[in-house]
């Protein structure tokens, strides 16, 4: 497959896993055709830019923090949810850079992550047996029939969506929002007293000090653009394949083709077959690309799906998600990690901490603890320190709202607390204070990395 020639559509003779069986295809046709007509959601200037500053990170010189939403929805757009889940993510960033002094890397699951690889095709209630919900891209959450039958339309809606979030997101982070000076404005109402929340205050009052002390010395920080604005990045899980090849242009200055529906994609842990349409796809784009690992990747599986993905080893190409689950880490994630260093594969490394460590709560709904995301975090750290690589990132589902959907964490949330406010379509997120209190931890983490690599490098 590697070594044959790669067009935009030559995935599609080959299994596309997990895609919906659309009911009226020459329908899909002509929404492909409409969608290929529009302007692209990313350029591939952007995409080159971030792909510069993922090398930066696999070569432990930053920090990838990509984070948001399990799976957007079409009826949660606001301009407000969106500035709150920037937000968080700001927050989080200003964490991890104070503490380890290292830049870090935003890159937002948003504008693009409508859709969701499901376990069963299918679902039944009560005799009832309709199509799974696969995300807003494709059908309703509604159990009808009506509601469940895959809708092409939806992928228009989809762009139009991605096109409104990504004009807020360049506004918030370009117009003076993003600004450090600003950086109190940036703790959520419902933190601000927690012990988070206080914390990040503390955090905020000796940036204050700091951005203080240079204006005395002269600095003029509203005219310093890395004072003032924030590079942001956006990503989904490229699942839905017709969708992106609509939305792949060729760039007029290289000539390489870029998926313009976000500036990175990644590949899922139901969908990285080394002979499937999804890594097809992907490998002939010149987008960062990502590629979830879970347990059950060989390290022959996980080799051969790197020199496909990139085999040019181009540093900033390949970022390597692991997604093991609190028990599975130290046992699954260091010989990977291994074989890609003896491989001298230019990746980054980074933690996706959620979707291993998901279980069904006694009423019924879906949940993590706090407390076993963390420990996933630790132990991907703990392996890294081992092995003397740099832990390049931390990929998480959360949203700036005062959800309960995750347990445990400052809000000390429990099983009885779910239903209080637990509005994801899909998954359970953190919510801000839970996020706020991750990026402490995870800024402990990263300082003592940054330690161990300065003491190696002695």
């Amino acid at each position: 497959m590697a070594d044959s020639p790669w067009t935009p559509n030559s995935w599609r003779d080959l299994v596309a896993a997990q895609s919906p069986l659309w009911p009226d295809e020459a329908h899909l046709g002509r929404v492909e055709q409409q969608l290929a007509a529009k302007p692209p959601l990313v350029f591939a200037g952007e995409a080159r830019r971030l792909r510069a500053q993922l090398a930066a990170a696999a070569e432990g010189r930053a920090f990838l923090l990509q984070a948001g939403d399990c799976a957007e929805s079409f009826s949660d757009s606001s301009a407000d949810a969106i500035r709150d889940k920037l937000k968080v993510i700001l927050q989080m960033a200003v964490a991890l850079t104070y503490a380890a002094g290292v830049p870090v890397v935003k890159v937002g699951r948003i504008a693009g992550q409508f859709a969701k690889p499901r376990s069963e095709a299918y679902e039944e209630r009560e005799g009832v047996r309709l199509d799974a919900f696969r995300g807003h891209i494709v059908n309703d959450e509604a159990f009808t029939p009506a509601a469940r039958r895959p809708n092409p339309e939806r992928l228009l809606d989809a762009y139009h969506q991605s096109v409104a979030t990504l004009n807020l997101l360049r506004a918030f982070t370009t117009g003076g929002f993003a600004s450090l000076t600003r950086v109190h404005a940036w703790n959520q109402q419902f933190v601000t007293n927690s012990p988070e929340g206080k914390r990040y205050e503390v955090l905020a009052d000796d940036i204050d000090r700091a951005l203080n002390f240079m204006r005395a010395c002269g600095v003029h920080l509203d005219e310093d653009h890395e004072l003032s604005s924030v590079d942001f990045y956006i990503s989904h899980e490229a699942l839905i394949l017709p969708y992106e090849q609509a939305l792949t242009r060729q760039d007029s200055l290289t000539g390489d083709w870029y998926d313009c529906s976000a500036h990175m994609l990644w590949i899922g842990d139901r969908t990285r077959q080394v002979d499937g349409a999804h890594v097809e796809f992907l490998r002939g784009v010149a987008n960062p690309i990502g590629l979830k690992v879970g347990p059950s990747t060989s390290t022959d599986d996980l080799k051969r799906l790197a020199a496909v993905l990139n085999p040019d080893n181009v540093p900033g190409r390949l970022t390597l998600i692991s997604r093991m689950g609190r028990d599975k880490v130290t046992e699954t994630l260091p010989p990977l990690v291994e074989a890609m260093s003896a491989e001298g594969a230019k990746v980054l490394w980074t933690c996706d901490p959620m979707h291993g460590n998901t279980f069904k709560a006694s009423g019924g709904q879906k949940t993590r603890r706090f407390d076993d995301v963390l420990t996933e975090v630790a132990q991907f750290f703990a392996v890294h320190q081992s092995l003397g690589t740099w832990p390049s990132g931390l990929h998480i589902e959360l949203t700036g709202d005062n959800v309960t959907e995750c347990l445990g964490g400052g809000d000390r949330l429990d099983e009885s607390d779910l239903d209080t406010n637990y509005t994801s379509i899909c998954d359970p997120r953190l919510n801000a204070s839970q996020s706020l209190d991750m990026a402490f931890h995870v800024a402990e983490f990263l300082q003592r990395a940054v330690a161990a690599r300065g003491a190696r490098s002695l």
